[in-house]
């Protein structure tokens, strides 16, 4: 499972970074600084997709890391059995995140017309050029984003605490290198 999870992880990079980057590029090459609608809308989109699914594959390593380690019940079967339900759980919850926060800036008016002049599309920046009142829009955007992040970083840190506890009580020095390389 933890190639699995570092495949999605470059493949996450890959794309969290071809996003932004070609945008910006075309726009230093061409001095044209104007995003369409659709276009901030799509990048809004896939930037929060990639973000949080990163978040999901790392608390889903962490996941994997506690059963390896302080279970000992990995078995081919296991393997085969979690390793796709966590690459669709972490990809299901991300799009799932980010669709609910597009629509719910993009629910908004906006004051001037459908081009935004910027080459990067990002919620707060939208929040503030709309005409509408977007108190519940913040309110909601910061709820969630710390609530995600606080439930993924004390699921990763409690992992963590438990493989350390638990390595630490293996009583070779061999067997506690082989399992902290393993994180």
């Amino acid at each position: 499972p933890m190639y699995f999870f570092l495949g999605n992880l470059s493949f996450l990079d890959l794309c969290y970074i071809s996003v932004t980057v070609p945008k910006s590029m075309a726009d230093s090459l061409t001095n044209n600084r104007l995003i369409s609608f659709s276009g901030c809308v799509t990048q809004v989109f896939l930037v929060i997709t990639f973000t949080a699914a990163e978040l999901a594959f790392l608390t889903g390593m962490a996941y994997d890391r506690y059963i390896a380690i302080c279970c000992l019940c990995i078995t081919g079967d296991y393997e085969q059995r979690c390793m796709c339900p966590d690459g669709s759980g972490s990809w299901i919850s991300s799009m799932m995140c980010s669709i609910l926060h597009t629509a719910n800036t993009f629910r908004l008016h906006f004051c001037r017309s459908n081009v935004i002049a910027q080459f990067f599309c990002d919620i707060p920046q939208l929040l503030k050029i709309s005409c509408s009142d977007t108190h519940a829009n913040v309110i909601v955007l910061i709820a969630l984003v710390s609530l995600v992040d606080v439930v993924c970083f004390v699921l990763i840190i409690v992992s963590y605490i438990h493989i350390f506890s638990t390595v630490m009580r293996i009583p070779s020095e061999q067997g506690r290198y082989k399992a902290f390389s393993t994180c």
